[in-house]
């Protein structure tokens, strides 16, 4: 799968996905790679501690919308594979600050795109069509889904949230950058992530924590709004496989096969912090749970059908919802240190993206 010793630049690698990226190349391939992080607050340095020895391994603090800055990096490192992971991610946060989220996953993109096809087109032709560039998505672009019917490549966009509309522009501007410039570009677009290091302003980690802490476990609406689970590690081996053997101009949506309610989700974390870290003080954690407004143009249902992927490039998940919760849960019991601090200064754990 990892043939010979590639260069590759990732963009957004000290955040959740990024960082997992970065790991699996480093501890599992032969490659070489540059991140680009403008380390907000999403992105955290201890998430690459376990690469950050390495001599393949290096890192520059820059923003992509820095079009010199970018220009510089990419002349210099001279990637073979570029992977673009650097965006905002947080729906809630878009709803309070869209600009954000416009400046980086849209202006940030194009600008990525007009310095990686400046150099792009200083190669020769066997390295032009060796080279990648791989932009990550999310399946948020696709909008909402019925009750039996699953998001494929050929899904129609219908964005709903200024996080996915700002995506979903990225997607086409990386599409346009394909079929105008010929630029060899490949786009993915995956279900919801969890594990290992993830910021817990998101569900799974903002409730592992809340309910270590005895605090309200806040569940939007009902609780029966629907995701596609989808660990983390074995997201960035399926981004490591498109962007070294995927097929320029396609997409691969990158789905875990583990359709849950949030609640049977939050249900799910409670039972595993029971089992693992009981606290009678607190008796069962279900108890802490609370139903709180719903978010404002909240997606009922997304799924994925990752046909494309597995039978094209042979990856499928190693981990089921239940094995990647008990390796999740277990990870934020033994590094608490990791988000104490988060908790005591970035983010409390406060409700976000609530419209007055």
């Amino acid at each position: 799968m990892h043939g010979e010793p590639r260069r590759i630049l990732v963009t957004g690698g000290a955040g959740f996905i990024g960082s997992a990226v970065v790991r699996e190349i480093i501890t599992k391939t032969p490659h070489s790679v540059l991140v680009i992080d403008k380390l907000t607050y999403a992105g955290n340095l201890e998430s690459l501690a376990p690469a950050a020895g390495d001599p393949r391994y290096a890192l520059i603090r820059a923003d992509i919308v820095d079009a010199l800055r970018m220009r510089e990096i990419i002349a210099e490192f001279r990637p073979e594979i570029v992977m673009h992971l650097a965006a905002e991610t947080h729906v809630d946060r878009s709803i309070d600050g869209p600009a954000e989220f416009i400046r980086t996953n849209i202006v940030g993109t194009f600008t990525l795109l007009q310095e990686v096809l400046g150099f792009w087109r200083t190669l020769p032709p066997s390295q032009q069509k060796a080279f990648r560039f791989h932009h990550v998505s999310t399946d948020e672009v696709f909008g909402s889904l019925g009750e039996d019917n699953f998001f494929t490549e050929t899904t129609p966009y219908s964005p709903n949230s200024p996080y996915s509309a700002s995506k979903a522009s990225s997607d086409h501007l990386v599409n346009a950058w394909h079929h105008t410039y010929g630029l060899p570009a490949i786009i993915s677009n995956c279900s919801n992530n969890y594990g290992p290091y993830q910021f817990p302003e998101k569900l799974i980690p903002l409730m592992i924590i809340n309910a270590l802490e005895g605090r309200p476990l806040p569940v939007y609406g009902a609780g029966a709004n629907i995701r596609d689970w989808l660990h983390v590690e074995d997201h960035a081996r399926a981004l490591l496989t498109v962007a070294t053997e995927g097929t320029v101009g396609q997409s691969y949506c990158i789905g875990g096969h583990n359709e849950k309610t949030n609640l049977d989700v939050v249900k799910a974390v409670c039972a595993v912090l029971d089992e693992f870290a009981p606290d009678p003080r607190l008796g069962p954690r279900e108890d802490l749970i609370s139903f709180v407004a719903d978010r404002p143009g909240h997606d009922f249902r997304y799924a994925i059908d990752s046909s494309k992927i597995s039978a094209d490039l042979g990856w499928t998940p190693r981990e089921t919802f239940d094995t990647g919760l008990r390796h999740t849960v277990k990870w934020y019991l033994e590094n608490r240190s990791w988000w104490e601090r988060i908790r005591s200064g970035v983010y409390r754990g406060e409700r976000l993206g609530v419209i007055a």
